[in-house]
């Protein structure tokens, strides 16, 4: 049995494990604070440059520009309709009273009176209710555009005819094809209304009012087509992260279950052993999957501790070399911080390439090694087991598809196939800054 292979006990594989890649983590920070260091005479002109306290403080300053702006927008959208409605009709309102504060009557020093000025009233106003009303509202606005502009000379003039923009707009985002139509059909009398030095703008204005109503149209149906890709998306990857669990945890329980029998009757104490590991691969799973499950209900998101990190992997290692082939866990070059979707998609492909190992190579040893090079990071696991016997059963199972559909999400590549002794997974992810 897997127990009676290997050089190490248990725990002497862990502590060396764990030591192999804190010992690299630490020197890969020395080195890192090593290369930040300014040599002079021999850094470039730019990094010189960046390196300036007050360069630092600007770069610092312009990459909080996105987080607020996005929270600019949330906020925007957090405000009630009727309260958006409310502040264009008011807007509405004060534009177009404003020419009647400044200007005068041709026909002598007389004030205003409402005979002018139910039309601004009439144009404004009915634009609190432009969502539950959107072409009455319109036709009521236009109506009292056109009567403005008929009025003759004698009241003052409207640069721009606010209502019947905005009542444009509400048309073009909430009405369908043919009252959008009968909408610009609408819009002609008041056009040609207006004096011919202020045509081109009217048209001009119009149309613009038109296309940002069908522009709101187009990106409301693009951000619920991104929001059912997104949970596409979270639906697959749920799915894998349940596949490499459950499979990972079952296997171990299952081979330490076979394993049971026969050690009860030939070495007592490797039955405990084997008893302890399936409690123990239960309790792991167990956990996992209520930390995944907790995620559902999460309305902010995902959790970044709910997400396995290389931490763990001494762990992982530990407890596959406890009930099936010796594993051994390897790194090489200098480790860099992953981001944390990378570092999750790392731990499962190793998890699911071990859980490969058990269940299907019938192998006595195995090995993990993460290459860090400069731009990504290479993950090998590879076995003594059957090969190329075992590369056909595989190639289309559900383990292989997810290890590569995780690579890929990370902006990376996974191969699989017949190694030198036997079975070989790699993985290639790419690698974020020098930790």
């Amino acid at each position: 049995m897997s127990w009676l292979v290997g050089e190490w006990s248990e725990a002497a594989r862990r502590a060396a494990a764990t030591s192999i890649i804190g010992g690299l983590r630490r020197r890969g920070a020395a080195d890192a604070d090593q290369s930040r260091r300014i040599t002079p005479g021999k850094a470039s002109p730019t990094s010189a440059i960046c390196a300036l306290p007050h360069v630092r403080e600007i770069r610092g300053y312009l990459g909080l520009v996105p987080d607020v702006f996005n929270e600019l927008r949330q906020r925007l959208r957090s405000i009630p309709p009727s309260a958006v409605d409310f502040a264009l009709a008011l807007a509405v309102l004060v534009g177009q009273t404003v020419p009647f504060l400044y200007a005068s009557r041709m026909s002598g020093p007389q004030p205003w009176t409402l005979a002018e000025y139910w039309p601004v009233l009439v144009s404004s106003l009915p634009l609190l209710v432009r969502r539950r009303f959107p072409m009455t509202v319109f036709v009521v606005v236009a109506a009292a555009s056109l009567a403005y502009s008929l009025a003759g000379p004698d009241v003052p003039s409207q640069p721009v005819p606010y209502g019947w923009l905005a009542g444009l707009y509400t048309v073009a985002e909430l009405c369908p094809g043919p009252r959008r139509a009968l909408a610009v059909l609408i819009s002609l009398p008041p056009a040609f209304a207006v004096s011919p030095d202020t045509f081109v703008r009217s048209a001009l204005t119009a149309a613009a009012a038109y296309v940002m109503g069908r522009a709101v149209v187009q990106h409301r149906r693009y951000a619920a087509l991104e929001a059912e890709r997104a949970t596409e998306r979270e639906r697959a990857r749920i799915a894998r992260d349940m596949h490499d669990i459950l499979s990972h945890g079952i296997s171990v329980m299952t081979v330490q279950a076979e394993a049971g029998p026969y050690a009860v009757r030939v070495a007592p104490e490797r039955a405990e052993q084997a008893f302890r590991a399936i409690a123990d691969a239960g309790r792991d799973a167990q956990g996992q999957l209520s930390r995944m499950l907790g995620l559902l209900g999460d309305p902010a998101g995902r959790s970044p501790a709910a997400e396995p990190s290389l931490d763990g992997l001494p762990d992982l290692v530990a407890r596959v070399s406890a009930t099936g082939p010796a594993v051994r866990l390897a790194v090489t070059g200098t480790p860099a911080v992953l981001p944390p979707d990378t570092e999750a998609a790392a731990y499962r492909i190793v998890q699911e390439a071990l859980t490969n190992m058990v269940k299907h190579a019938r192998a006595t040893a195995g090995e993990v090694l993460f290459d860090w090079k400069d731009d990504e990071l290479m993950i090998t696991v590879s076995d003594d087991g059957r090969g190329r016997a075992r590369e056909g059963r595989l190639a289309s199972g559900r383990g292989l598809n997810g290890m590569r559909e995780r690579a890929a999400a990370c902006g990376g590549t996974l191969t699989h196939g017949a190694g030198r002794t036997g079975f070989e997974v790699e993985a290639r992810l790419p690698v974020g800054k020098r930790a």
